[in-house]
């Protein structure tokens, strides 16, 4: 992620004002839809994110599944489910956007490939917005990392580039460390798809997530 620029003191309300003018933006977006870099989306799009210029800790996920673009709020679904668990943290918190955003790579749900899984996030969404997004968001002091799609966009460095997820979640120690504001940890897709990958890591629940939830904690209280 590219260094983020200083900016003239602002009022809170200012910024506030800018956000939501930038996410009434975001949520008349239809570009994959009307001006397409590939295929067409095939229905109407539904951006969906939760940002607050509050926000300590932010989320970056991969795009919205059918339950969320049904629902229009993030991680309405199983996966969110288990992130809330690895998080140590319930509903309230969560979705209390003046403590927590939630920024995927797409903001809108992509469709089903043939064999039903989600398509992976439109290739228009984050060039378009996503610097924009963070950069309202100064307050983020952690971003979290969740899935390759995200890992990829975020961290620069070339070898983290080409490791597999394994080896960049096995690397979050120096990931954490290394970072400059925001901070950037890696972590794993919250998917039953990744139960396997899950049983075959028990260092993800016994190291990473300890140190996790401990900065959720500091970062939402």
């Amino acid at each position: 992620m590219t260094p983020r620029e200083s900016k003239p003191h602002q009022s809170p309300r200012g910024a506030m004002r800018r956000l939501d003018r930038l996410v009434k933006e975001i949520r008349s977006c239809r570009i994959c839809r009307d001006a397409p870099q590939r295929a067409a989306l095939a229905h109407e799009p539904r951006p969906v994110l939760q940002v607050h210029v509050n926000a300590r800790l932010a989320i970056s996920g991969q795009a919205p599944g059918t339950r969320v673009h049904a629902s229009g709020r993030p991680f309405t679904d199983p996966s969110g489910d288990r992130l809330r668990a690895w998080l140590g943290i319930g509903p309230d918190i969560f979705y209390d956007e003046t403590r927590l955003a939630i920024v995927p790579m797409g903001f809108c749900f992509p469709g089903l490939d043939e064999k039903g899984g989600d398509l992976p996030p439109r290739p228009e969404c984050a060039p378009l917005w996503r610097e924009r997004v963070l950069a309202e968001l100064g307050n983020v002091e952690l971003l979290l990392l969740v899935g390759q799609y995200a890992q990829r966009w975020h961290l620069a460095d070339k070898a983290s580039r080409r490791a597999t997820l394994t080896e960049t979640v096995r690397d979050w120690e120096r990931i954490l460390a290394q970072s400059a504001r925001p901070r950037l940890l890696p972590l794993p897709h919250p998917s039953w798809r990744n139960n396997a990958w899950l049983r075959a890591n028990p260092w993800f629940e016994t190291e990473l997530l300890p140190a996790l939830r401990a900065e959720v904690a500091r970062l939402t209280a």
